[in-house]
């Protein structure tokens, strides 16, 4: 039950939105949250909450319904996402944190901006194009496996943004053309109805930290959930570092000088390990006689020492009646009375009382 504080901070947060600019980002629970997920998502987004901006995040698990099919293990990965978040540092006192599926009027809001958006828009959208090519490159049906869901998949992801009213977006480079969307699909809306309600147009944040390269996974593509080459984050020790063992190396001998830029291992490092380690390792690499053994121990060491105490509050809060359900349900409380205010005004708007 809330308290009598808990609507005052509740009203004040909502207040705040008035004045400040917003930010808003989310994760789609389809697995365990990885290291490509942390760096390039949740860490960026978490410093952007410290900064001069309002912040939301938001669970994403209506999305994930596209390609999840056990209920049992969504719900798993939903407060596994969850869970991480708040063990990387989220405050929930200074955030809106919520899941998408307690705010029911994102589902409405996105049938009324369905009906402005075009269906050439959405046959340019990354994710459709891939599986209609890749369809395609099989001799198959262009559209076959696609379901309404991935099609439809950038308008629910543009609502998510606008019923926020997010001014900001903090994304991966890969990711840039969902908040394009979004931003295109708003000023649809405010060139027909602008005069009675005007959704504000958000921006794309690319980090600095991903900025031009992506985490490089254990087969040096891109780190990735659907490249199954992904490292957990919350990995005991023993099979962490064996999968850091896994990252393919070439076959340049211990005592020659290498480059630590054609390294999937260094590139892992650069990013988790303090600036003066990464520095002296890229020295000692360059000069010759360290093997990519060498470095992959390192590696090892160097995001347990990271990620150790990240585990043990993850697992804490994986137990049920654990602190992350009181703090998703105060955030989906101050997230749908955010939602309903903008619904109301976009129902009044195209004249639907």
């Amino acid at each position: 039950m809330s308290s009598a504080g808990d609507g005052a901070q509740r009203s004040s947060t909502l207040e705040g939105a008035a004045t400040r600019k917003t930010s808003l980002t989310g994760i789609k629970p389809t697995g365990e949250p990885h290291l490509g997920n942390l760096i390039g998502a949740i860490e960026p987004a978490i410093e952007m909450a410290a900064g001069e901006y309002e912040s939301l995040y938001f669970i994403a698990d209506y999305h994930a319904l596209t390609t999840a099919r056990d209920p049992e293990q969504l719900a798993h990965w939903t407060r596994s996402v969850a869970a991480t978040w708040l063990a990387a540092g989220l405050d929930p006192q200074r955030t809106v944190f919520y899941r998408q599926s307690d705010v029911p009027e994102t589902f409405e809001l996105t049938w009324v901006l369905s009906c402005i958006t075009g269906k050439g828009l959405m046959n340019r959208a990354h994710a459709y194009k891939a599986a209609r090519d890749a369809n395609v490159a099989a001799g198959e049906d262009p559209d076959a496996g696609v379901n309404m869901g991935l099609y439809n998949y950038p308008i629910l992801m543009a609502v998510d943004i606008l019923i926020m009213e997010a001014h900001a977006v903090p994304v991966g480079r890969d990711q840039a053309q969902h908040v394009e969307i979004a931003a295109d699909i708003a000023g649809s809306f405010n060139h027909l109805y602008g005069s009675r309600y005007r959704f504000v147009v958000p921006e794309a944040v690319i980090p600095p930290e991903t900025t031009g390269h992506t985490l490089p996974g254990l087969d040096g593509r891109k780190m990735s959930k659907s490249y199954d080459n992904y490292i957990p984050l919350f990995l005991p020790a023993p099979k962490l570092r064996k999968l850091v063992r896994r990252i393919p190396t070439d076959s340049t001998p211990v005592e020659a000088p290498k480059d630590p830029d054609s390294s999937a291992v260094f590139q892992i490092l650069a990013q988790f390990a303090p600036d003066d380690v990464v520095a002296d390792t890229r020295t000692r690499l360059e000069a010759g006689g360290v093997g990519w053994g060498d470095l992959k121990n390192q590696l090892a060491d160097v995001l347990e020492e990271r990620l150790a105490p990240m585990r043990e509050r993850y697992e804490a809060l994986m137990e049920p009646g654990s602190e992350l359900d009181d703090a998703l349900a105060k955030g989906g409380e101050i997230a749908r009375e955010r939602a309903g205010r903008v619904l109301r005004s976009v129902r009044h708007a195209v004249g639907i009382a």
